[in-house]
């Protein structure tokens, strides 16, 4: 009998998604926004992402033996509420309701994670829910799907659970071991999410921007050491500032912030618009500074030991998608290799919840190699959402597309790449990707003004060859996911100049060809053009949407854009129709 666990997330009202584990083989996941066209999915459940993971492997709810979901009731006895409570002593209605009615969120949750798998046709006397605390299904995301057989140390960084924010323990032998939880208010994710709200953008999506915004600016000209400090092994944010809930929240439109008007009078107004001006780079060098500051003296303290011993770290959680942190790591003399869950945030904790459950119950999972695990879509379903669509596409069926593509690429043209299954988590690797030539000169600036409509500031990613990793990038370490950032040796800066940030590093994903051979394929084909086998490569969306999942979604971005080539599969949609169109 196959052991089938089906892991839904979605507790904190944003990402949900579904994960499908069947004997320890991640079989699908995908992210419910993909499918309702709705950023985060926030206030929703995995309906829709649930329906296709079951569709993929072609079972019925009947035959899932397990739902793991990543959230589970905290007992009164656990230090964890009443911490809650004393911290925030200054909202007495919210600290009472830690200690009275603690589990409230839970309960609730999981009423509509019950609805949800009514909606999809389970039988609720005949289906088993387990519950897993969400620090340890981000524990179990990483640790157990790094593949790593060493005693291992485990690290998860995110704003918040149940109440716990952050996370210490060891793994071996398929077993996970707590050294140390923090709780709320003191969480470095909500720190990084207040700053990230001061300074213009949504947080859970705006912490990338004030990543990239750091560079530009100089962390000494502000001291940020007020906001938080880490002393005696714990961490304390200064919710004088930041991490606030009620009265002490600034407020602005009808809108409270998790910042406080104490932080406005120390650093001015609230940055609005596009521009990375000053002193707000400085503000956003200051916060990312500080955030690697604390974040390797928590690491030092309760895992220098076993990084030591063994050199291996898995980490998770929303903060270990923070790739400049990751690249603070990965440089210390005493790390052999950190694997960090390619989809760190919440989204993954469905993963994490139903692999946590699946070892438990005696079935070790594999290895997590690739992030392919969406919907994937045939020819005839593109020329289906061709004739379908209110544009009209012209469209051509292409062989030989990766020589053509690349020749199109290096013309200066961006192109949309749709190809095979949909990525998981929140970064395009070759399967739903806006490419371009990296030596292309203003390419990048391209793709920002026309297409992406996002901040200028805001570096692109560059996808390249394993055979080119080792050439181009100064630190030699698996990187198949984007989730860290390496210096670019100098040679390199002038050939893909449009790939290489402010600061002289690159996001890069370094490709296997066993994964995905057409993507590897085409990077081949730009090596024979251009010398480099690197391409720019960002995410196939427009600003502040989901990342498209079908033709439809993508033939949608593309006319709502100045793209003018689109390649789904083996057909090729060109703008304007094919006058002149001789990618030879």
């Amino acid at each position: 009998m196959a052991l089938t666990i089906l892991g839904l997330s979605g507790a904190l009202s944003h990402d949900p998604s579904a994960a499908l584990y069947i004997d320890g083989k991640l079989v699908a996941a995908a992210e419910e926004e993909r499918f309702v066209r709705d950023k985060h999915a926030k206030n929703r459940m995995p309906y829709e992402s649930a329906k296709f993971c079951l569709e993929f492997a072609g079972i019925k709810p009947s035959d899932v033996d397990v739902v793991a979901i990543p959230f589970a009731p905290i007992s009164l006895f656990d230090k964890a509420r009443w911490h809650y409570a004393r911290r925030y002593w200054y909202a007495p209605d919210r600290a009472l309701d830690a200690i009275l009615t603690g589990n409230r969120r839970y309960q609730r949750y999981r009423t509509r994670i019950q609805w949800c798998l009514q909606q999809l046709g389970f039988d609720l006397k005949k289906v088993r829910i387990e519950a897993v605390e969400h620090h340890l299904a981000h524990a179990s995301s990483a640790y157990h799907c790094a593949g790593f057989q060493e005693k291992t140390a485990i690290l998860g960084i995110d704003g918040k659970g149940e109440y716990a924010t952050t996370f210490f323990g060891w793994g071996e032998s398929g077993q996970i071991h707590k050294i140390k939880e923090f709780y709320d208010p003191d969480s470095l994710g909500g720190l990084y999410g207040a700053i990230t709200e001061y300074l213009g953008f949504e947080m859970l999506d705006g912490e990338f921007k004030v990543m990239g915004m750091a560079p530009y600016g100089d962390a000494a000209r502000y001291d940020f050491s007020r906001l938080a400090r880490f002393e005696n092994g714990e961490l304390t944010i200064n919710t004088d500032y930041a991490n606030v809930i009620g009265f002490r929240r600034y407020k602005d439109k009808g809108k409270g912030y998790y910042f406080s008007p104490k932080l406005v009078e120390w650093l001015g107004p609230r940055r609005e618009g596009d521009v990375a001006d000053e002193p707000y780079i400085h503000y956003a060098a200051s916060m990312q500074a500080l955030f690697e500051k604390l974040a390797l003296q928590m690491m030092d303290h309760y895992l220098g030991d076993i990084i030591r011993e063994t050199g291996r770290i898995a980490f998770s959680g929303g903060c270990a998608l923070n790739v400049k942190l990751n690249q603070k790591i990965i440089a210390r003399p005493e790390v052999k290799e950190l694997f960090v869950q390619p989809a760190s945030g919440d989204a993954g904790t469905a993963v994490g919840a139903a692999a946590y459950v699946s070892v438990r119950r005696g079935v070790p999972v594999e290895k997590m190699e690739h992030v392919y695990l969406g919907p994937s879509y045939s020819n005839e379903d593109v020329i289906a959402a061709c004739a379908r669509h209110p544009q009209k596409p012209v469209w051509k069926r292409i062989d030989d597309v990766e020589r053509r593509i690349a020749r199109i690429m290096v013309d200066g043209h961006p192109v949309a790449w749709f190809q095979g299954r949909m990525e998981f988590g929140p970064r395009a690797l070759g399967g739903r990707s806006i490419i371009g030539c990296p030596s292309a000169a203003g390419v990048a600036d391209r793709i920002n003004e026309q297409i992406k409509f996002r901040e200028r500031w805001r570096p692109f990613c560059p996808s390249m060859l394993d055979t080119v990793a080792p050439q181009m990038l100064k630190v030699d370490h698996p990187s198949p996911f984007m989730t860290f950032t390496f210096e670019v040796n100098e040679e390199w800066k002038g050939r893909v100049p449009e790939v290489v940030h402010e600061d002289g590093t690159s996001r890069a994903q370094v490709l296997e060809r066993r994964h995905n051979p057409r993507w590897y394929d085409l990077m081949l084909e730009l090596e024979n053009l251009t010398g480099n086998g690197v391409s720019l490569n960002t995410s196939l969306n427009r600003r502040g949407e989901p990342m498209v999942c079908s033709p439809t979604d993508a033939l949608n971005m593309f006319y709502g854009s100045d793209l003018r080539y689109l390649i789904m599969e083996d057909i090729l949609v060109v703008k304007d129709g094919m006058d002149g169109y001789d990618p030879l």
